[in-house]
């Protein structure tokens, strides 16, 4: 079994009397930290100690293998040495009292003409942060297509490329870009998730390439300072909104912007030079922002229905950049024409991630403020501005769509509806009383009767249980007769 919380390289070459490291990474947890490491190599079924953090070192490798372990970066690191073909095979590093429990298993292959490994590099992350990998190393000029991949059990799973493609789980949050002044490429991810943790390769050409790319460990943090903010923001056709945007107030930056995200590529729109896209000029600016709390806010004016979409704010210098997204969601002008006061019910499709649960977006007199209940985000906070033909109106997301109801509609409807429903509940009370007094009337009636037969019964000396008795079971000797003029019967 391999854990989520133990990764490392799958594939590792050597050349004959040569050396090699291999990297082991695990989630900083306290247990993971002070847990044993060992390194052993696969024998049939078992797999024997070749060194463990415990002090133990197989004689045969005695003098030419170490293991370094570095808690406070969640890694381990063992280097053999001297190496022969005989060390070809496969390898286990691991976590725990037993050479079962939590490990990762990979294949060395030792040969005369190896090539060198570019060492792992180690990204860290905070959870619904964002993250930064410039990749790979060294002039890329003239390259024309790029990739991104997560390691796993049977190879490397492609996330996203520079042809536009991008994994589904990753929709919005992660964008590949070619850096033309440095010729490397520039991959963004945000929104981090615990998930992300682990280990991905970029490089150029096919994924089976291993000359051409560059292993990269990502590290999530499970615990994190950011807060959770809305994913979504609602906006109507002709209206406007603002888009408050955080980065972190003690980091310096020289720029801070708004894009728009599509296909892997986020394309500039706005900055806090005065810089603003052609197709974009006369509909949006910055507004300003509050260096003391790390925010900076971004206004758009008459929304269009092609406005929908993902959009990213960032933060940049020259070693850091950090982006957090937001999709816009544009619904259409939900008045009438007629009455501007009355509203009907929209209900635009809205995606419903896997994590979330309820955003409410509350108006008061044009200004709408999306709030949200566990739905992760990132560095986004948001209000929309409607237009001021528009009525204040209430919404409420859930998981698959958007309820409008007016609140004008409310109080023209409220004085039909309320005595309506007064006049109802009153006819419903009197006819349930009229029906059990007259229920309780034919009770009476009949307890009555049954008394005064009883009574009557008695004195004549006559028991009345024998008497019914008797009636209902005549003697079979006795004849039936009735009066066919009459209609009445008799016993005889």
């Amino acid at each position: 079994p391999v854990s989520s919380t133990l990764y490392g390289s799958r594939y590792l070459t050597g050349k004959v009397g040569g050396s090699v490291t291999h990297q082991c990474f695990y989630s900083t947890t306290p247990a993971n930290k002070h847990d044993r490491k060992y390194w052993c190599k696969m024998a049939g079924r078992i797999c024997p100690t070749i060194i463990s953090t415990s002090g133990y070192t197989s004689k045969e490798y005695q003098g030419r293998v170490s293991l370094e372990d570095i808690p406070q970066n969640g890694t381990f690191m063992v280097t053999m040495t001297e190496l022969k073909k005989s060390d070809t095979g496969t390898y286990q590093c691991g976590i725990g009292t037993t050479n079962s429990d939590l490990y990762v298993r990979l294949n060395l292959v030792v040969s005369a003409d190896a090539g060198v490994l570019r060492p792992t590099k180690i990204i860290q992350g905070e959870l619904r942060g964002s993250v930064m990998v410039l990749c790979p190393p060294g002039d890329t000029q003239g390259v024309e297509k790029m990739f991104w991949c997560k390691v796993g059990r049977t190879g490397c799973s492609l996330i996203a490329n520079t042809n536009g493609y991008v994994g589904m789980n990753y929709q919005g949050r992660i964008s590949i870009t070619h850096q033309e002044s440095s010729g490397a490429f520039k991959i963004l991810i945000n929104d981090l998730k615990n998930e992300d943790s682990g280990l991905y390769r970029c490089g150029t050409g096919s994924l089976s390439s291993q000359d051409s790319s560059r292993t990269v460990a990502l590290q999530v943090t499970t615990a994190s300072t950011l807060p959770k903010r809305p994913k979504f923001l609602i906006g109507t056709v002709g209206g406007s909104l603002s888009m408050k945007c955080h980065y972190d107030p003690k980091g310096i930056y020289q720029k801070k912007y708004l894009c728009r995200w599509k296909g892997g590529t986020c394309s500039l729109l706005v900055d806090t030079d005065g810089f603003v896209h052609e197709s974009y000029k006369g509909r949006i600016q910055t507004a300003g922002g509050d260096q003391e709390n790390g925010t900076y806010t971004v206004e758009m004016r008459h929304l269009r229905e092609e406005d929908a979409g993902w959009y990213w704010c960032g933060a940049r210098n020259r070693h850091v950049e950090h982006t957090s997204s937001v999709k816009l969601l544009i619904q259409k002008e939900a008045c009438s024409s007629q009455d501007p006061e009355t509203s009907t019910v929209a209900k635009p499709a809205l995606p419903s991630p896997a994590t979330s649960s309820t955003a409410v977006q509350r108006s008061i007199t044009g200004l709408t403020h999306v709030t949200g209940t566990d739905i992760e985000s990132t560095d986004i906070e948001s209000t929309s501005t409607l237009l001021p033909t528009a009525s204040p109106s209430t919404f409420v997301t859930s998981a698959g769509e958007i309820y409008q109801q007016s609140s004008s509609g409310e109080s023209r409807l409220l004085p039909v509806v309320l005595p309506t429903l007064l006049l109802l509940i009153f006819t419903t009370i009197t006819v349930l009383v009229l029906v059990k007094l007259k229920l309780q009337k034919e009770t009476g009636d009949e307890r009555s009767s049954v008394g005064n037969l009883e009574a009557a019964a008695i004195q004549d000396g006559v028991n009345p249980v024998k008497e019914q008795t008797m009636e209902e079971n005549p003697s079979p000797a006795k004849a039936h007769k009735c009066g066919t003029d009459s209609g009445k019967c008799r016993w005889v």
